[in-house]
């Protein structure tokens, strides 16, 4: 009777409903099963891909061998191809990577043995990563290997170099010439900030933070480094510039990416600028306790003193420290409309240089003899008033405390704004927001 009574229970309209539910939850909770499965495959793939996606990392590098076979070998996580390419005067070995990390301390590596001098690393353009190769003398590349990663050894990128005749190695420089031309080229396309024409009367300030990548600049005394320290300098000068309104500002770089000096003085010229503006701080190696203060420099064909002229030879060094290859210099202009343009130009630069210490005298330190002159390249445009700013001497350890207090660059880039605004107030007479006098 029970049974039979379970039994009628079961069928009854209330039971059949209980079921349904029953049912409904089951398939609930396979849906969601379903979904989270499929969400944990999608989240590995995705996380594979992102893994993917990480730049190699170089972890150690070390140099062995005498001055007749040398041997440098990279320690790493996965395997890259260098593009090998060579220069001369001086001996360089050129190894383009793609972007990598490099997580290791130059300083903690002994690079000067056997056929290599010194070596140094960083970012060339976007997407690459450079090595430059200082070498004793000509080379030739014996055999460039890939080792995997066995056990608990890493994975390393071997590269055999053995001693060469002159005749060898300017085979190697031609025969590589193609491939750092063509590594630079892919890496680095201009924009359409270089071909764009003016969208309005805007005056047009190139600010060109110095050095970067692969080219470190100054390193202070107290480990600053230059490259670093114009380009967030830059960067707030940018800033209340635009404030104004009265402006178009661009940078030749705004990252950690390295700009040959040519290309920088292009960007200027491409651009029409009204005014190009190098910023830098060096340092030095004569007079370390008398180098300190803010100078301007402009150009001259001969340096006004000792400083000035080691300066030049110092920032004219940036394309060979980064492997590029000098192109001849221009023969003198004889084009007598080239040649007025080239001294107008300079007039202009000397008179922003002579505006700018007016307004630094009243807001930070000058070095004796504030404005001065030598034939830095990156002030050879023709057309476009130049100069270069070395904010400070990190050969200076007074001036390095300067270079990375807040305060002191809100102080220099204010006097700096002032400046560029009394450059630009005859221009600028008349229009809305005008710097008044």
């Amino acid at each position: 009777m029970r049974m039979a009574d379970n039994t009628k229970l079961l069928r009854s309209p209330a039971s059949s409903g209980l079921a349904r539910v029953l049912t409904i939850a089951s398939a609930v909770q396979w849906v969601i099963a379903l979904a989270v499965i499929s969400l944990v495959i999608i989240m590995s793939a995705y996380g594979s891909q992102v893994l993917a996606s990480e730049k190699p990392v170089i972890s150690a590098a070390r140099v062995a061998g005498d001055e007749d076979r040398t041997r440098i070998v990279f320690e790493l996580n996965a395997q890259v191809t260098p593009v090998i390419s060579a220069l001369g005067t001086p001996y360089r070995l050129i190894l383009d990577l793609p972007e990598v990390t490099f997580a290791f301390d130059k300083r903690a590596q002994n690079a000067e043995q056997g056929l290599v001098r010194d070596w140094r690393f960083g970012l060339f353009a976007v997407g690459k990563s450079r090595v430059v190769v200082d070498l004793v003398a000509p080379v030739r590349v014996d055999k460039t290997l890939f080792l995997p990663s066995i056990d608990d050894q890493p994975s390393r990128l071997v590269i055999d170099l053995v001693r060469a005749s002159d005749e060898e190695f300017a085979k190697f420089v031609s025969d590589t010439r193609s491939k750092r031309t063509a590594s630079r080229e892919d890496a680095a396309p201009k924009t359409d900030l270089m071909t764009a024409q003016r969208a309005n009367s805007k005056p047009v300030i190139v600010l060109d933070p110095g050095h970067g990548g692969i080219d470190y600049g100054a390193i202070g005394v107290g480990g600053t480094l230059e490259k670093a320290i114009v380009l967030e300098f830059s960067k707030l000068l940018r800033d209340k510039l635009l404030e104004s309104g009265l402006y178009q500002i661009h940078l030749t770089r705004d990252d950690d990416t390295f700009i040959p000096l040519g290309e920088r003085v292009q960007i200027g010229h491409d651009l029409a600028a009204d005014l190009f503006i190098s910023i830098h701080a060096d340092s030095v190696v004569r007079g370390k306790k008398l180098a300190r203060g803010a100078t301007v420099y402009t150009l001259s064909d001969r340096a006004s003193d000792d400083l000035a002229e080691e300066l030049a030879a110092s920032e004219n060094m940036s394309d060979i420290i980064a492997g590029v290859e000098l192109e001849e210099e221009p023969t003198e202009v004889t084009d007598i409309l080239l040649d007025l343009a080239r001294r107008e130009t300079r007039s202009f630069s000397v008179y922003f240089a002579k505006t700018l210490i007016g307004e630094w005298q009243s807001a930070v330190r000058l070095i004796r003899n504030p404005h001065r002159s030598a034939g830095f390249r990156v002030l050879k445009a023709h057309d476009v008033p130049s100069v270069l700013v070395e904010l400070g001497y990190l050969s200076n350890a007074h001036d390095e405390k300067l270079l990375i207090s807040e305060e002191w660059r809100e102080r220099m880039a204010d006097a700096m704004t002032e400046a560029i605004h009394s450059f630009f107030r005859p221009r600028l007479a008349g229009r809305d927001g005008a710097v008044s006098q």
